[in-house]
């Protein structure tokens, strides 16, 4: 059996909340190896991030994210165990930049000729370690000046979800290019995938939770798939406001206001024969939609029709309503279980909080910690499979 393909990320507090558990979880998903590691931090402890986002302000807001738990140490990495680095931005990569020690792990990542693919303002980082230079790169448009002075010659991301690659060089923009972004960090990685045509219809509405969301959305458009995101009395170019929930050592999650989600589809107009899958997220919005009777008909004729069916979380609210649960195993976030219990499920306790089941059709996870099993699962369904 061939090595699995091992990922580093290298992060610090208030990097970009999408920037890194996007492609985190994403390249989990898709069967690598992914550590993540901060300087001055061990395995287990967590960094604090930003959610970076368009308000109509001159330039983006920010406000507090979920906390990011990281899964290595960073004084124990060593490149050569690794195949490619990932640089995520937000604000971490101001002083990331200044750290010898960030710098001359990304110089040994560059001497090996291993891919590096580096977003938004984590290209400060590369700019700083000097491996810029001649190399034809993009990154959030205020680094410019930076990119140019470092020697790098510099792509306009326009659009802004614009990537480039060269050689074993990967840059972006911003969190809206991820899907370009993890597409040219796989072929990079000289990575194949099969099976991605596929079209999925994700449920949206306000409040969802903000992860659920984006993680699978982008996760499954870097596949290749079209994603269609609607949301009941909405259109497409229409956003939904969404919810960042966490654990910050109260009774139960927090809850802050997350990114605006940007709708892809008209829901008024959606044909369940157009669509080879159902992707449901969590969040507070399946506790309002599990009473609209038409996103219910839309559900049932999914199960009917025996295609994918994939929610997490509250998700399953809607499920339970929709009437399709009625003796099948299945999971969700603890809370659910009733719902899940009394429509005639047959309840799968979620130990740990990441694991998810199939049934079927039906795919189920407890939270977005579950995000890589959960893609996954729903990757196989469908007959994908990312091969290297």
């Amino acid at each position: 059996m061939a090595k699995c393909k091992a990922v580093l990320m290298i992060i610090g507090d208030y990097v970009e909340d999408y920037e890194v558990m996007v492609p985190f979880q994403a390249l989990l998903a898709y069967g690598l190896k992914v550590d993540a590691v901060c300087p001055g931090k061990k395995a287990g402890e967590t960094c604090a991030t930003a959610i970076h986002d368009f308000l109509g302000h001159q330039t983006y807001s920010e406000s507090k994210g979920h906390n990011f738990a990281l899964t290595a140490n960073f004084e124990d990495v060593d490149a050569d165990s690794y195949d490619a680095l990932v640089v995520p931005g937000g604000r971490a990569p101001e002083y990331l930049s200044l750290d010898e020690n960030v710098l001359n792990l990304v110089k040994k990542f560059e001497s090996a000729h291993k891919p590096i693919a580096s977003i938004c303002h984590g290209q400060l980082i590369l700019a700083a370690a000097g491996v810029l230079k001649d190399k034809q790169c993009t990154a959030y448009p205020a680094v410019k000046p930076v990119v140019v002075a470092a020697g790098g010659i510099w792509k306009d991301p326009s659009p802004i979800s614009a990537c480039f690659t060269d050689g074993k060089l990967v840059t972006g923009a911003a969190w809206p290019g991820h899907p370009e972004f993890l597409k040219q960090t796989l072929a990079a990685l000289s990575a194949t995938v099969q099976g991605g045509d596929k079209k999925v219809l994700m449920l949206c509405g306000d409040y969802m939770e903000d992860y659920e969301a984006m993680v699978p959305f982008q996760a499954m458009q870097a596949l290749g798939y079209q994603v269609d995101a609607v949301c009941p009395d909405k259109k497409s170019g229409d956003t939904c406001a969404t919810a960042v929930h966490d654990f910050e050592g109260a009774q139960t999650y927090s809850e802050k206001p997350g990114h605006n989600f940007a709708l892809t589809a008209t829901f008024s107009e959606v044909k369940v024969q157009d669509y080879d899958a159902l992707v449901v997220p969590g969040g507070r919005a399946p506790e309002y939609l599990s009473l609209n009777e038409k996103v219910l008909d839309l559900v049932r004729e999914f199960d009917d029709a025996k295609k994918p069916i994939a929610s997490i979380c509250h998700g399953q609210q809607i499920l339970a309503a929709a009437g399709v649960l009625k003796g099948k195993k299945c999971t969700a976030y603890p809370a659910v279980k009733s719902h899940v219990v009394l429509s005639g499920g047959q309840w799968l306790e979620p130990e740990p909080i990441s694991k998810c089941f199939t049934d079927g059709h039906l795919v189920t996870g407890a939270a977005w910690p579950a995000h890589p099993e959960f893609v996954a699962q729903l990757m196989a369904l469908l007959g994908t499979a990312v091969t290297f």
